[in-house]
Parts: C-alpha cells; sequence; structure tokens
C-alpha cells in the first residue's frame, strides 16, 4: 500500500538528527506515566524503550514539555497492574506509555479502558490488546505476536522446510507467537512434529526440551525466547550440537541486538523475523542510529526504536493541540511516519501499527555480529480478530 505521513507528523517525523526538530509550543505540560519493567528479567528492555523515547524528546527540544513519572512492573502482571492504577488515581497522568510484557498488558487492559486515559504500547505483542479486548484507549507502535510470527511461517514453508518442532515460553506470548507460526506454517504445507512450552523465567537447563526436539526428526526448530532466557536457549541449542543437524528459528527477539554479542559465535547463522534492524539503510535509521550512539555510546535496538516511535507519536499528537483523553486517543490513533524501522502507521480497526517485518541472518561482522537481510514483507497488518472500536 502507498505511505503518505500526515503533513503535522511528517514535519515533527521526517528530520530525525538531534536539534532537527522544532520545540513544541508552549503549552501546559502533559503528564506521562512511564510505565516499564526497571527490574527482573525485562529489565534491559524497559532501559531501553526509555533511551529511545528520551533521544526522540531531546531531538525535538520537547523535554520540558512534559512531567514524566516513572514505574516499575517488576515483569508481574500485578505489579504493572497496581502501578498503572497508582498512576492514573494518584498521579492523574494523562498518559500512561510503556509496558513490555504481554501479561501485564493483558492485567491493565480494562483498567486503562474503564478509566479512559490512553495507553501507547511501546513493546507488549499481545494479541488480544488489538484483537477481542481492544480499546480506543490502547493504541500499539511496537507489534504484535502474531504480526512478527505469522510471516515466518509462510517464508520457512516457502523455503522448503517440510516440518518444524516448536519451543516458547510458557506465558502469553509464548502461546500466541507459537499459534502465528503453527497457523501459516501448516496452511503452507508445513508440518508441526512436536511443540514445548518451558516455564517462563524459571528454566535454566534447556536440556531435556532439546533432547525431544533433537529426537522429533524436525527439520528445524521455530522458538520464543526474549532477554536472558534467549541467550541462555541459544548457547545451549549450540553447546548441544543441534545447530548443525536443525536449522533454528524465531522471532528477532531470540537474537536482539541488544544481547546478541552475549550469545556470541552460538547465534550465528540463526534467521530470524522481527521489524526493526539497526542496519536498515535508509537516512532515517543512520539519523537515527547516529543520535542513539553519540548520546549512549552504542547502537540501538528494536527496543530502542519502539520508545522512539513512541515519543514520536506522542509529540504528533501535541501539535495536533491534542494533549488528554479520548481526543488525544484519537490523535495517537491517527499517527503515521517514515521511521528508522521503515513506513509505519496504525491501523483505524484495530490501533494496532502496520509496518514492515524484515527476515534476516545474524553473522559476524567487522565489529562483532550483526544482521544479514534476506528478505522484507512489507505492510504487515493484522486482521480485527474481533476488535470493534
Amino acid at each position: 500500500m502507498s505511505f503518505r505521513p500526515t503533513t503535522r507528523a511528517t514535519a515533527l517525523c521526517a528530520a530525525i538528527t538531534v536539534g532537527a526538530l522544532s520545540p513544541l509550543a508552549a503549552q501546559a505540560k502533559t503528564s506521562v506515566g512511564l510505565l516499564l519493567p526497571y527490574s527482573g528479567v525485562f529489565a534491559a528492555l524497559g532501559n531501553e524503550i526509555e533511551a529511545g523515547f528520551t533521544v526522540a524528546m531531546e531531538a525535538a527540544g520537547a523535554t520540558d514539555q512534559f512531567d514524566i513519572i516513572k514505574e516499575d512492573t517488576e515483569v508481574k502482571p500485578p505489579v504493572g497492574l497496581a502501578k498503572a492504577r497508582k498512576l492514573v488515581l494518584e498521579d492523574e497522568v494523562d498518559v500512561i506509555v510503556g509496558v513490555v510484557s504481554s501479561g501485564v498488558l493483558g492485567a491493565m487492559r480494562d483498567f486503562v479502558h474503564d478509566a479512559e486515559v490512553p495507553l501507547l504500547v511501546a513493546n507488549a505483542g499481545n494479541d488480544h490488546a488489538t484483537g477481542e479486548q481492544c480499546s480506543p484507549y490502547i493504541t500499539r507502535v511496537s507489534f504484535s505476536n502474531a504480526q512478527i510470527n505469522r510471516p515466518m511461517g509462510d517464508w520457512l514453508a516457502g523455503s522448503g522446510v517440510k516440518t518444524a518442532y516448536i519451543m516458547a515460553a510458557d506465558y502469553a506470548a509464548g502461546h500466541q507467537t507459537m499459534a502465528a507460526f503453527k497457523e501459516s506454517f501448516t496452511a503452507a504445507g508445513g508440518e508441526i512434529v512436536g511443540e514445548e512450552y518451558t516455564p517462563f523465567r524459571k528454566t535454566k537447563d534447556f536440556g531435556p526440551y532439546l533432547t525431544k526436539a533433537k529426537a522429533s526428526g524436525a527439520e528445524a526448530v521455530y522458538v520464543f525466547y526474549a532477554g536472558g532466557e534467549a541467550i541462555s536457549f541459544v548457547k545451549q541449542y549450540d553447546s548441544f550440537g543441534l545447530k548443525d543437524q536443525m536449522g533454528l528459528y524465531s522471532g528477532g527477539f531470540l537474537t536482539s541486538p541488544l544481547y546478541v554479542n552475549a550469545e556470541g559465535p552460538a547465534a550465528e547463522g540463526v534467521i530470524t523475523a522481527l521489524h526493526y534492524m539497526p542496519t536498515l539503510d535508509t537516512p532515517e535509521n543512520k539519523a537515527f542510529v547516529d543520535a542513539y550512539t553519540a548520546k549512549y555510546g552504542k547502537g540501538p535496538s528494536e527496543f530502542a526504536v519502539q520508545g522512539y516511535d513512541a515519543a514520536h507519536a506522542l509529540l504528533s499528537s501535541q501539535a495536533d493541540g491534542e494533549t488528554r483523553g479520548a481526543e488525544l486517543s484519537a490523535a495517537l490513533s491517527r499517527y503515521s511516519a517514515n521511521s528508522p524501522r521503515g513506513p509505519i502507521s496504525i491501523d483505524p480497526a484495530t490501533n494496532n501499527i502496520v509496518q514492515n517485518i524484515y527476515i534476516y541472518e545474524t553473522v559476524a561482522g567487522e565489529n562483532g555480529l550483526t544482521q544479514r537481510l534476506i528478505d522484507t514483507v512489507e505492510n504487515v497488518q493484522d486482521a480485527p480478530n474481533g476488535c470493534v472500536l
């Protein structure tokens, strides 16, 4: 589909280098609840999202336009809900930005919907949040679990792989990613020969599960792991000798730039799909990578670009003069831009993002592990899946 950013979004987002964006007109500050994991298994992801958010705000000269209140979800759904209630009821924030865990997003959905406070999701891929449990107050600028993994089923079957064994962490994101992959892989003629769901945040030894995968005789193993679990899994997969026998495939969080170097040579040859690659050759991405690297002394990950785009969506709504309630939610749902990850827009039927998905291989580069682009699936869009806004 063609892509034409809105005039005001273009003004805010086309020029991304530090200092390229003009400060917003003076107005009352918008109160933002930054709800992220700052402890627990996904703490590094939360820090990356905040870092990307900060780069965008500083580039726009807009840091004094917002009051930022940070809260830690601890990657625990009850805690995330309690912190969301605190931000809304005590701090009276105008908008909540963040949420990494699909479980946390599911836990707080009804509260933010009933409170009519906009939630701008900067990570959690919970399919239901832009499907059967969608809300006009929830807009996602990251991805859905199905959106990333569905294209991989088609692609893997199309590349000649006929059988796959699947494994994932036993929580919402793990089950949703595998469901999307299974549906597309089998529809394209592939066969799932076995599956396992490992205890989330508790599995240290993947050996028993890898033994079952090996015994299945599958041509490929398709998995979902992120953060520390991803590092452990990739290393153990390689140490078991499976990488040479069964190709390893996944959504790109398995070999995220955030921690792929911790996986080391074990990650080489792993093929994954994701909505962002730091090596994308576009002016927007180069400007973002340069600004991020100048500030933090390292390159960005997909989590950083999600925080960056969340900030730009918020800035775009400010330019429209919308800072609160239903009007702010409506403005966020109209957002579109030429992002560092490529053209993005919000689907008005679901409030979920529409974006490219990149299929790539992790390879050794001059300065460590990097990505080699294999294929691009353009403008990936989820069906409404029961969403009525």
